[in-house]
Parts: structure tokens; sequence; C-alpha cells
């Protein structure tokens, strides 16, 4: 038996030790799980002759071959102060905190919020269930692909915001991976529900507690009704050793806004998947990220937009600032569907390389099935400037910190995006330290 088959026997003998605990689930999303199991157990991992070009610059062997075990409930979680420590800007914020997969109602909270739930998915399949039923799994379905799979036949639990109005606070949903001796595996679920003219701003954050390998695997949907914007931050702090697989599916209805920042700087081999399916005339999509790697880390961003109704707008702008022999990958495409005339799409990538072993690979690309549109995309590649850097020695600035400052000046145009300022200040400090060599100190991760 190869590696890989043992791996996968695992995946099928934890989805049968949990028939039991899913008893008392709804039967349809009982179905909806053994539908994504069916899927992961008949496709599997794209890897050797499964290997398509989506997943051409990615290898995801690494996590196809290792044994993870879901983890048992937490005995020691951290307390809201060691939260508060960690993640210094959500004072006044909505918190819920998902440890293993395990929600932790001693570090959460939540804000008072009218017209809006705020709850664990696993309350609001009790409470809210017609709504749940219409909306999971049907923008990010579980036979997308082998982690959405998997997901879907394996989470435990996750957030749930459902707004008519605008929040009064932004919500905060903090996914924890504890120290575990052995791999595990976590399946974080976040589903948001904008109904008309709610105005809804998440924080998602991925972290680890310890330096060990780990994988988690999270799906976020976000349906945005007539009028609704959302504000979605997601940032991915996690240890260099783990792998992360992850997926955003946000579905703009008329006239919406969803306005996107990512911010990655952890996980030793990274993949987003986020999908933008702008469904209803007149919806705009804002898409920002910024990815900083070092050592031997390897990110890929894939982004793709889908412009489904006439008077569409997106605007996509990633930046990535990559040293020692890190790799980033940018693939972003944008469908232009038959029928969406007067689309008004524009995608960049643009990467900052500080070692001469460091590479970006990015593929920007445009699909137009329709008349009158204005469609436009770039990527560039380049080291900090020896203009620059000589200038600013000029002034009397030593090399070390010239460099720190372009970095920092080639970053803020993304982070100054983040609306929220504790948030910003948290995001400037994170990015200051992410590169030890330039900094003189190394920052756990």
């Amino acid at each position: 038996m190869t590696q890989t088959a043992e791996a996968t026997n695992r995946y099928a003998e934890d989805f049968d030790a949990l028939r039991e605990e899913r008893e008392e689930e709804p039967l349809w999303l009982r179905d909806l799980r053994r539908e994504g199991f069916d899927y992961f157990q008949r496709m599997g991992w794209p890897i050797d002759d499964k290997r398509d070009e989506m997943w051409k610059y990615t290898d995801v062997r690494p996590v196809a071959r290792t044994e993870f075990r879901l983890p048992d409930a937490p005995s020691v979680t951290p307390s809201p102060a060691e939260i508060a420590a960690m993640l210094p800007f959500d004072e006044d914020m909505s918190r819920l905190v998902f440890i293993d997969g395990y929600y932790s109602p001693d570090a959460s909270r939540i804000v008072d919020a009218d017209d809006a739930s705020i709850l664990r998915i696993a309350e609001a399949i009790r409470e809210e269930e017609t709504l749940v039923h219409g909306h999971l799994g049907r923008y990010s379905e579980p036979g997308h692909d082998a982690s959405v799979a998997l997901n879907t036949a394996f989470f435990r639990d996750g957030a749930y915001i459902h707004a008519d109005g605008p929040l009064s606070a932004p919500v905060h949903v903090v996914y924890i991976t504890s120290d575990h001796a052995d791999p595990v595996v976590t399946y974080p679920r976040t589903l948001v529900v904008a109904g008309k003219k709610a105005e809804v701003t998440l924080i998602e954050t991925f972290v680890s507690l310890g330096p060990r390998n780990h994988f988690i695997d999270p799906v976020t949907e976000i349906a945005l009704g007539e009028g609704s914007s959302v504000t979605h931050y997601r940032l991915l702090l996690e240890n260099t050793d783990s792998y992360t697989i992850g997926h955003v599916r946000p579905c703009l209805g008329l006239d919406s806004t969803y306005k996107s920042v990512v911010y990655e700087v952890g996980s030793g081999l990274m993949r987003l998947d986020l999908e933008v399916l702008i469904e209803g005339e007149g919806a705009f999509a804002d898409l920002k990220g910024l990815y900083i790697t070092k050592g031997k880390q390897h990110l890929d961003n894939l982004v793709s937009i889908d412009h489904a109704k006439p008077h569409g707008k997106s605007r996509l702008y990633y930046k990535g600032i990559l040293d020692d022999e890190s790799r980033a990958v940018f693939g972003g495409t944008v469908y232009v569907q038959p029928g969406a005339d007067k689309t008004d799409a524009y995608q960049e990538d643009k990467n900052l390389l500080l070692s001469d072993r460091a590479e970006a690979d990015s593929k920007p690309s445009l699909e137009i099935y329709a008349d009158d549109v204005k469609c436009g995309h770039g990527a560039t590649a380049g080291a900090v400037a020896d203009e620059a850097i000589f200038y600013l020695r000029s002034r009397g600035i030593d090399e070390q910190t010239a460099s720190r400052l372009l970095i920092k000046g080639f970053a803020s145009e993304i982070l100054d995006e983040v609306g929220i300022e504790p948030l910003r200040v948290f995001l400037e400090e994170r990015t200051s330290s992410a590169l030890p060599r330039f900094t003189g100190a190394e920052v756990a991760a």
C-alpha cells in the first residue's frame, strides 16, 4: 500500500467514525456531506496524472501523502487575554473563536447587533435551517475539488452571519490550531448571508499556536443581496511548517459591493482559490492582496472573477514580497459571459523580489464573450531599484533601513486600504517584522 493510499484510507476511517455523531443532523446536510466524500474518494488529490493546468505550479503531494488525524477537543485553550495579546485589534468587535475546530465560548463574545444573527453554524442549522440549507454548499459546491469536498464532509463547526441591515461592529472569526505531536487537520467553515441593504465587515484570522506541521482546509461562502456591502479581511498567520488550501466564494447580487483584503505571511505550502461570481447587474468586486514569503515558502493565489450580468465592475490588485528561496504563484482570470455587456474589469499583480533565488509566477488572463466591455490586466516582477537605494543612502540612511523603507512603501498601497485603524497598524507591524534579515530580529510564526 502506498503512502498516499494509506493517507486516503485515513479519511475514510474518520468519515465512518463520525457516522453516529452525524445522525442528529438534517438529512439534507448528511446528503451534502456524503456527496463531498464520494467526490473525494472518486477523484482524490490533484497529483500525478490528475494534476492539471490549474495545479501546474503547485504540488500538493506533501498534503496528499500525510496521514492527518482529526484533533480531539482541546483540554487547554488560550484565555481571552492571551488571544487579545496575540490579535490586539478587535477590542470592540464581535469575536467567534474556534480551536482545533471546536467553539471556545470563553474566548468569544457577541457585540449587540440589530437585525442580525451571529452564530455558530451548528446553532444556525437548528435556528435558521431554511436559510442555511439555501446557501450552504451552493457557492462552493462539494464537487468542485478535493479540498472543498473534504471540508464539506468533515467540517465540525464554524461561523454564521446573517444580516438584514448594517452591523454595528465588525465580526472577527478566529480559527486556531493548537500544538500537536502528530499532524492534524481542521476544516473551518464560514457562511455569510447579507440581505438587502445589509452592511457586514468580516475578519477571518487563521493562526497556529505551535511550530509543528498541520493542515487547514477552510471554506468561506458569502451571499450578497441587493444593495448590500461586505468588507472581508482574510489574514493567514499560520506557521511556516503548515499546509493551507482555502476557498472563498462570494456571490454578488444586484448593485452589491464586495471588498476583500487578503493578507498572507504564514503557511509553508498555501493555496487560496478565490472565485467571485457577479450574479447581479451593477455589482462591484474590489479585491486587494498582499503576500510576504521567505525561506522555502510556496504561496499560490488563484483568483477568478465571473461577470455573469451587465454593468458589473471588478478591480483586482495583488502584491507580493518574496525573499530567500520562496516562491509565489498568481493566477487571475476574468470571465465575461455572453450578455454581460458594459463590464469594466482590470487585474494586476506586482512582485518585489528581495533575493535572486526567489521566484514569482504570474499568469493573469481574460476570457471575454460579450461586446462593449472594458477589460485589462498586467503583471510585473522586479528587485528593489538600485537608484532608490542610492538616493536614500545619499541622504544618510543606511542600506538596511533604506531597503526597509522601500519595502514598506511597496506594501502600503495595499495596507492603506484597510479601513480599521487598529487592524491596519497590526498588519503594518507584522509586515515590518516578517522579513527578519531586514529588521535584524526573528519573529515567531
